[in-house]
């Protein structure tokens, strides 16, 4: 599939964002409607560099049950790591399309929920630690170019709001990247 340039600009920004720093959960937490609320109004005011950095640190640092967060962008046959929010790296920073639940998601352009991953021969393992993981994939033009990948540390930890907000996440991505507004603050 052939991507739009803005696309392969926005792709070359991702690999240059690193890892945020670890902080603690706000003391009173939002609901995530609320978060992702913020986190989409969030989007006019910020370069996309910064708002997909954002993203992750915020969702990781506002929901306690997200223990990672990190986005991955589609190029060519594999998803590669753009802006995450973890303890810890992944390994895994370039991942073909169907490997995996990541892949998975990129694959069926459906959004996957894993309650157990143990009990999942696809899971590819990044921490010790995960029980559960939720991608959901960014689709742009009816192809999927990303995704939202967050891993917890209690099995079943994702629900429908998770699913659905975070699918309304993407969209507002998806919407930006359509107008072209990777590097406009």
């Amino acid at each position: 599939m052939d991507h739009p340039t803005i696309l392969d600009a926005f792709i070359e920004r991702s690999k240059m964002i690193k890892a945020t720093e670890n902080r603690p959960a706000d003391d009173f937490p939002l609901p995530l409607t609320q978060i992702v609320s913020d986190l989409i109004k969030s989007g006019d005011e910020l370069s996309f560099e910064e708002w997909e950095l954002r993203i992750v640190t915020r969702l990781r640092h506002k929901v306690d049950r997200y223990s990672w967060v990190g986005m991955y962008w589609v190029i060519g046959d594999y998803l590669y790591l753009g802006a995450w929010s973890g303890p810890e790296a992944t390994e895994h920073v370039k991942i073909p399309v169907g490997d995996g639940i990541c892949g998975l998601a990129a694959r069926t352009q459906e959004t996957v929920i894993v309650d157990d991953v143990n009990a999942r021969s696809d899971y590819l393992a990044c921490f010790p630690g995960t029980r559960s993981e939720i991608v959901v994939p960014i689709l742009l033009n009816g192809h999927a170019i990303g995704e939202i990948d967050i891993d917890g540390d209690k099995a079943g930890a994702y629900s429908d709001e998770d699913r659905e907000e975070l699918e309304r996440l993407a969209a507002a991505i998806s919407k930006r990247l359509q107008n072209g507004l990777i590097g406009d603050a």
